[in-house]
């Protein structure tokens, strides 16, 4: 026979595509299992002293080089961790600025 798909087929007929399945997960060109919902609660909300403590115990654990390192993070040329610069540079609108001051600042491998 033709091994027609017990799950659901495309419909229509006189092709060999009428006898495949096509609606299931594991069809070629199916719907996704388990989709994502968008009623599923993707942020919470969190208290603003909670936060910002949590922002400086980050800060903090970014001057241990170990916990740096550990994380994959490639910090052998970095004079100091962690490495603060200059305002100035949020004020950069080309890519090639950014570039040229990374290499300077040893960041960029």
């Amino acid at each position: 026979g033709r091994a027609g798909a017990r799950s659901p087929c495309v419909r229509g007929g006189g092709s060999l595509r009428s006898v495949q399945g096509a609606y299931g997960y594991m069809c070629r060109s199916g719907r996704m299992f388990a989709p994502t919902k968008t009623w599923r609660k993707w942020h919470r909300r969190v208290n603003r002293k909670m936060r910002r403590y949590a922002i400086c115990s980050a800060v903090a654990a970014s001057a241990l080089p170990a916990l740096v390192m550990a994380r994959g993070h490639k910090i052998d040329k970095v004079s100091e961790v962690p490495c603060v610069i200059e305002a100035g540079i949020e004020a950069m609108s080309k890519t090639k600025q950014a570039v040229v001051s990374t290499q300077s600042t040893l960041f960029f491998f």
